[in-house]
């Protein structure tokens, strides 16, 4: 392939792009705001101690596999929504945001049962490495408070993202975004006051962190609601949503069957990286104050090549939906090497900051701030990677191709990540630095995975068909 050709495969015009920044900048910011918020909090929770902190970020790893769950469960009624508004169907559009809607409630039922049933054996998984036992005590008391509040808002987050996956199928990313971003700084408003007990409010410590989070998420949902419901809405396909909630049981069950695969990979998944979390723990309760302060604002330099699954889902899956398939190929590799190449620019400014903004966080130990500058430069030195095989897992779930992306993303995990991680911590007592590398680099074999499944281009379909 010579060069002329190889930029005309990976390198868009200035339409292109403007496509790509129409729904990628949006997202950007309200994940960016989002993320920055959170680690303000962070910050905040970590002023009040090692164990608070550490608490919460347990908490969190519970609540975090909630919500991709939720995600998972709503991506495959939002597959088929893409593809409907791509070949202009608006009925169909409906029918999958009422599924949605039913797939949420459902999920909510059920996460509701596990973790108020099951909170405490969940937290103490997260407490078998060697550290002082009043400490893990503490731990536990702290994250139980917070998981508890934080279950009030699991509804209004569920029902959020019905609307707000809908609004993105149909290239309608600013609603998403404002509402995200009012919710966030609502949250970093009472965080600051009911943590700390500030303007005549109590002061709540942890429970004030997560009371903020949940009135937040009410926040976000009314904003939302009340926009695309209103008298002259331009969100036109919302109108009659909920005139019925029947739909067509033929669609139901092909959202189900392509949908149950993205559900358990989702869950699968989120579980096998709270296992990976429990797994590092095992060097030590420190891992886990370290990992909070890691994740948080690593995340926050993740935020576009997280934010470029919108741009695939959203183009891909319009340009399968209208039956351009020439066009859909050719969209996918321009897209993953905006994300390879952006991830490179953010991954190299990840690194050059690793060493000092760990030590922000004066209220945990030098051993804590310390690991969580190295994992911080393991994690951004693989940015890259991890961007190819997310861009990858996008592309395939676009098409319907449900069950490879789940032996592509969770079948991944707990085939050999986990047992990898297990291995290198129990076995052969490895340094927790190096077993967390192993488990960035790992990477490289599902990019290679991705590459030749993208090539072959077997996720290439119109999934909505027969439905029109």
């Amino acid at each position: 392939m010579n060069l002329k050709k190889i930029k005309h495969t990976l390198i868009g015009n200035r339409a292109f792009y403007a496509t790509v920044l129409s729904i990628l900048v949006p997202v950007v910011i309200q994940n960016g705001i989002s993320n920055f918020v959170n680690l303000l909090d962070n910050l905040m929770v970590g002023s009040l101690g090692d164990a608070e902190m550490s608490g919460v970020a347990i908490a969190n790893q519970l609540v975090f596999v909630f919500n991709l769950c939720i995600f998972g469960g709503l991506a495959g009624a939002g597959i088929f929504g893409a593809q409907f508004y791509g070949a202009g169907d608006m009925k169909g559009l409906r029918d999958s945001f009422r599924i949605k809607v039913m797939m949420a409630a459902a999920l909510m039922a059920v996460s509701a049962v596990i973790f108020l049933g099951f909170s405490e054996p969940l937290i103490s998984l997260y407490l078998k490495g060697d550290g002082d036992a009043a400490m893990a005590e503490s731990m536990m008391h702290w994250g139980k408070v917070y998981l508890m509040i934080m279950l009030i808002g699991m509804p209004a987050f569920a029902m959020s993202q019905a609307y707000a996956g809908t609004l993105r199928e149909t290239g309608n990313t600013k609603l998403p975004m404002i509402a995200s971003v009012a919710a966030v700084f609502t949250n970093m408003t009472f965080n600051y006051l009911l943590i700390f007990g500030k303007l005549g409010l109590p002061r709540l410590g942890v429970a004030g962190a997560a009371v903020a989070t949940v009135i937040s998420r009410y926040v976000e949902l009314f904003i939302i609601m009340i926009a695309v419901h209103r008298k002259n809405s331009k969100y036109t396909f919302f109108r009659g949503a909920y005139r019925t909630m029947r739909v067509p049981a033929t669609l139901l069950k092909d959202v189900l069957r392509i949908g149950t695969p993205l559900l358990l990979n989702e869950a699968l998944w989120s579980i096998g990286m709270s296992t990976l979390t429990a797994i590092y723990s095992l060097s030590g309760l420190a891992v886990v104050s370290a990992l909070s302060i890691s994740s948080t604002i690593s995340n926050l330099f993740n935020v576009v090549f997280l934010s470029m699954g919108n741009a695939v889902s959203v183009m891909v899956g319009q340009a399968l939906g209208a039956e351009d398939f020439k066009g859909a190929k050719a969209t996918v590799w321009k897209l993953v090497f905006f994300g390879f190449c952006t991830c490179l620019v953010m991954g190299s400014a990840l690194i050059l900051l690793a060493p000092y903004i760990p030590n922000l966080y004066s209220g945990v130990t030098k051993e804590a701030r310390s690991l969580a500058t190295g994992f911080l430069i393991l994690s951004a030195a693989a940015m890259p990677l991890h961007s190819f095989a997310h861009c990858s897992y996008f592309t395939l779930r676009s098409g319907g191709k449900t069950i490879i992306t789940f032996l592509f993303d969770s079948g991944y995990t707990w085939a050999i990540c986990v047992p990898l991680a297990l291995t290198l911590v129990k076995v052969f007592a490895a340094p927790i630095l190096w077993v967390y590398g192993a488990m960035q680099f790992i990477d490289i074999v599902k990019c290679v995975i991705g590459y030749i499944l993208i090539r072959k281009g077997v996720w290439i379909q119109n999934i909505t068909k027969a439905h029109a």
